[in-house]
């Protein structure tokens, strides 16, 4: 990584729509940094607004030598040729990437919202109506991932994104892979999210992130995720024969689609597709956008009243 990364190739970005990074070669010095939004194991991610134009965006600053000496530099190759070209509004939009001598930049679509997973720390657990929203957006941002045929492979709350808009967004690609026709065997992923047939080493599809979103919606709902235990031999027991139990206060809609996503046979899981047309995911996402207009209604009201 002395030079230019030999895999990525510089995407067009005047054929990009809605992309304000047009035009030649950018440098750190066309950017304003601002505040740190988060720390990474090669690097850090700032805020950052351009000074021509002031547009706000998201800067992670990866430094060559760490990349090289943990090895993860043809990772970060794949992280940046595929999500440079996903384009969905639940995904976080990779506009453009630049290098120095010693490090390499990436910059990304800002989500004001932060890390999925400080919000769902700081509050616990979600609520049933936030947990189903969640959900419709991560099937659809994934539909869309395995219509490109992208598998993600590492879905858990601290690789999610909240947007302007209180939308879940996808932010991290670091582990995904463009689906091959012989399906992968690499074991990648969080221990507590990883599908049985990882687990054990069999061949595995796209169905893993079916079962990363099961685990997610679990945990959303719950504050932990379903495999949990103290050690790790204990944790992959249960993963391997999907042993878990609910909460009392987990209501019958939601056990239905985990329990349809959580199945061991991969080819059994519930699709994308009825994750969103799911009735318990229908009706969370009708309830969430009733509140909204309702809140926004209230809010009109009472700028009016001033």
């Amino acid at each position: 990584m002395e030079n230019k990364p030999e895999v990525i190739h510089d995407h067009d970005e005047k054929k990009s729509k809605n992309n304000p990074m047009k035009g030649g070669k950018l440098s750190i010095k066309d950017f304003e940094i601002g505040r740190p939004l988060g720390k990474g194991k090669f690097g850090s991610v700032y805020l950052a607004r351009t000074k021509e134009g002031h547009f706000h965006c998201a800067i992670k600053v990866l430094f060559k030598s760490q990349l090289i000496s943990g090895g993860v530099e043809h990772q970060l190759e794949r992280e940046i040729e595929i999500q440079s070209h996903l384009h969905h509004p639940n995904i976080v939009r990779l506009y453009t990437y630049f290098w120095d001598a010693k490090k390499i930049y990436l910059v990304l679509e800002y989500a004001p919202g932060g890390e999925m997973y400080k919000s769902l720390t700081n509050q616990k657990r979600f609520t049933e109506v936030m947990a189903g929203k969640y959900m419709y957006e991560i099937a659809d941002a994934l539909q869309y991932c395995h219509h490109k045929k992208v598998i993600h492979r590492d879905i858990k709350p601290e690789n999610l994104l909240i947007g302007p808009q209180g939308e879940l967004k996808i932010g991290d690609f670091g582990w995904s892979v463009h689906a091959p026709s012989n399906k992968r065997q690499t074991m990648c992923g969080t221990m507590d999210y990883l599908p049985p047939e990882m687990i054990v080493g069999n061949h595995h599809s796209d169905a893993v992130d079916l079962w990363a979103i099961g685990v997610l919606c679990y945990e959303f709902l719950v504050g932990k995720p379903p495999f949990e235990h103290d050690k790790q031999a204990d944790t992959y027991s249960a993963i391997k024969v999907a042993r878990f139990s609910y909460p009392d206060y987990v209501k019958k809609g939601a056990r239905d689609l985990i329990g349809k996503l959580l199945v061991v046979d991969p080819t059994k899981r519930c699709t994308l597709q009825k994750v969103k047309d799911h009735y318990w995911v229908t009706q969370m996402v009708e309830t969430a956008r009733k509140v909204a207009e309702q809140a926004k209604a209230e809010k009109a009201a009472s700028l009016r009243d001033h």
